[in-house]
């Protein structure tokens, strides 16, 4: 089992019983949103949560070390990063002493719950790709949510993979999936999906009580994202049409297929999706961060 550093900060809010909300690091980085973007939405992350009294905790790898709370040297390192880091390449990365590893969602899962963080904010997950029938793609993130019990706050899954099947399949890992003011999935970019809830949420003291109560899996709560920066989703079932076209007829391919349909979706909404995304990003790291403190507040 790999132990991360926990940086100091992180460690003392962890022994003093105050809240701590754990962030992966790949939508930080090149492979997540472009240079600048990218410092945006991690400066407006740390804000959002420092600002409710709670302490962030971005996970990552720099030197060969998985690490759980990151400073302005790490910080840097992960915006300039070009390598991202699922739960599986943690060992290969922590050998081959990687000068730096952006975690995915199962890998920042993975982190969090060694550090005995609770509470986990994301962009959106991976799940079930729409060809997953040919090619058995279907993303880490799922099995991670699955075996590490660490409430998780997103958008939902990214809109390019198959929703139904990516349901069914949390479904079956016995993954709790509560809207957390919302009674539909969303569709990362878009407000709504058309895919019904079986739960819903609509406070932090709510959505602590269900955390409080969680079992051997995750809890995922997932957020709309703001209806001001949301792309209709007419607009980019197009636009994730064209991209995975593209893809396709590229010869793209397993981890390459996120990267590669993020840019052409940019591409083809003239930037809105990456507006939506910075957007997205920073409300559910702004919500992870008051069910964090509400869970903290919660008695017993």
């Amino acid at each position: 089992m790999i132990t991360p550093l926990v940086h100091p900060r992180v460690a003392e809010a962890l022994a003093g019983g105050r809240p701590v909300v754990a962030l992966e690091s790949t939508v930080y980085s090149h492979l997540g949103l472009p240079p600048g973007r990218n410092a945006e939405a991690l400066e407006r992350c740390l804000d959002a949560i420092e600002s409710q009294g709670v302490t962030p905790a971005v996970t990552a790898l720099l030197d060969g070390v998985p690490r759980v709370g990151l400073d302005g040297d790490g910080y840097a390192a992960i915006l300039a990063c070009e390598e991202k880091m699922a739960e599986r390449d943690l060992p290969v990365a922590v050998a081959a002493r990687w000068a730096a590893g952006a975690t995915t969602v199962s890998g920042s899962l993975a982190l969090a719950h060694a550090a005995g963080i609770g509470v986990f904010a994301t962009g959106g997950i991976g799940g079930v790709h729409r060809n997953s029938a040919e090619t058995g793609d279907v993303s880490s993130d799922l099995e991670a949510l699955a075996r590490y019990p660490v409430a998780t706050v997103c958008a939902g899954a990214k809109a390019f993979l198959d929703l139904p099947q990516t349901l069914e399949r949390l479904e079956t890992l016995g993954v709790p999936v509560v809207g957390y003011g919302c009674d539909e999935l969303p569709a990362f970019w878009s407000v709504t999906s058309g895919l019904e809830l079986p739960f819903r949420v609509d406070s932090p003291a709510g959505a602590a009580a269900v955390a409080g109560a969680m079992g051997r899996t995750a809890v995922l709560f997932v957020v709309p994202p703001p209806a001001a920066a949301a792309v209709a989703n007419a607009v980019i079932d197009t636009a994730i049409s064209e991209a995975l076209t593209r893809a396709e007829a590229a010869g793209i391919s397993g981890g390459e297929v996120t990267p590669y349909v993020l840019d052409a979706i940019d591409e083809a909404t003239g930037g809105r999706s990456v507006d939506a995304n910075v957007e997205l990003v920073v409300n559910n790291a702004r919500c992870a961060a008051a069910i964090a403190r509400a869970t903290s507040e919660a008695p017993g």
